[in-house]
């Protein structure tokens, strides 16, 4: 029998499947009836490999339910299905076409298969994510103290102040659970060991980048997004740059490396010298940060804790 190709649009009230080479379109309610009938009809399909976008939250409920059952499911990133489905002149957008155009991403692409997060991971991201709401909203009350008037000022400071002591909770909260489980708490302490690394950098780390300390140096530094692209054409040679990875990582990357070009003597040793050599600030920076998640990459690989002679 010929593997399928099954995509899968996922949207609040429905789940819109096609499949490859044979087009075949269902539609399924996205409750755990429509998803459990979802998973009996992929069961018995001779399906290959299973394709969601990762754009919602409605997403991980449908996809952890097909790994569950043992489906080869992959979730892809939007933006690269997007992109392909424009190289393949499809730009009109419908959930049943969305669902066709993941489909044919999975049989021409066919990026490879890896294990979903575990619910102890996605519950660690989730509360990264209220937390990161909370920072957000923070922030967006202070830049309101600027121009507010006298009448609502104490309104917003209180509102701070309550942002405040709700984003300590949570950080409390996430430093216990990372605590709390073996595996982590062994992450947390080799991280801990390096001049820099603070406590939002630890969960940052350990809940956003799963990843470090399994990958070799370039591949970690191309999936956080400090990886140098290089921007060339003929005989023109263009300035490197960095783009895509994970953001919020990244922010944290940053903010622990102005620390440790301060408090650790590797990177602040690196940084000096790239400024005594003319080095932009932000090239600088970058280069220090990339050097930074290097040195915590081999950290968790070796499982040996910060010392200034593994790190040069």
């Amino acid at each position: 029998m010929e593997a399928k190709f099954v995509g899968i649009d996922v949207s609040k009230a429905t789940l819109d499947v096609d499949c490859l080479p044979v087009s075949t379109a269902r539609q399924f309610s996205n409750d755990a009836g429509g998803i459990a009938a979802l998973v009996e009809w992929l069961l018995g399909s001779g399906v290959g490999r299973i394709g969601v976008a990762a754009d919602g939250w409605y997403v991980i409920a449908v996809a952890s339910a097909v790994a569950a059952a043992g489906l080869p499911v992959v979730v892809f990133n939007p933006m690269r299905v997007r992109d392909f489905a424009k190289a393949q002149g499809v730009l009109a957008k419908s959930d049943r076409l969305d669902a066709r155009v993941l489909a044919l991403f999975g049989e021409r692409i066919a990026p490879p298969v890896r294990a979903l997060p575990e619910a102890a991971q996605r519950d660690l991201t989730e509360l990264l994510d209220r937390r990161h709401q909370l920072v957000s909203m923070r922030a967006q009350e202070q830049a309101r103290l600027a121009t507010v008037l006298p009448v609502a000022r104490g309104d917003v400071e209180q509102h701070i102040a309550w942002l405040d002591q709700r984003i300590r909770k949570h950080e409390t909260v996430l430093l216990k659970r990372l605590r709390a489980n073996e595996i982590w708490d062994a992450k947390v302490k080799l991280l801990d060991s390096v001049p820099g690394i603070g406590p939002v950098n630890l969960f940052t780390l350990v809940g956003r980048l799963p990843e470090l300390g399994s990958l070799n140096r370039q591949q970690i530094a191309a999936l956080v997004g400090v990886a140098p692209f290089n921007d060339d054409s003929g005989k023109r040679r263009g300035q490197r740059y960095i783009r895509g990875g994970r953001a919020e990582v990244r922010c944290a990357l940053y903010m622990a490396t102005l620390t440790a070009k301060r408090c650790n003597p590797v990177i602040a040793q690196m940084f000096e010298r790239l400024i005594a050599k003319g080095k932009p600030f932000k090239v600088a920076m970058t280069a220090c940060m990339r050097k930074l998640l290097t040195i915590l990459n081999a950290i968790l690989k070796s499982t040996q804790p910060w010392e200034n002679r593994l790190a040069t």
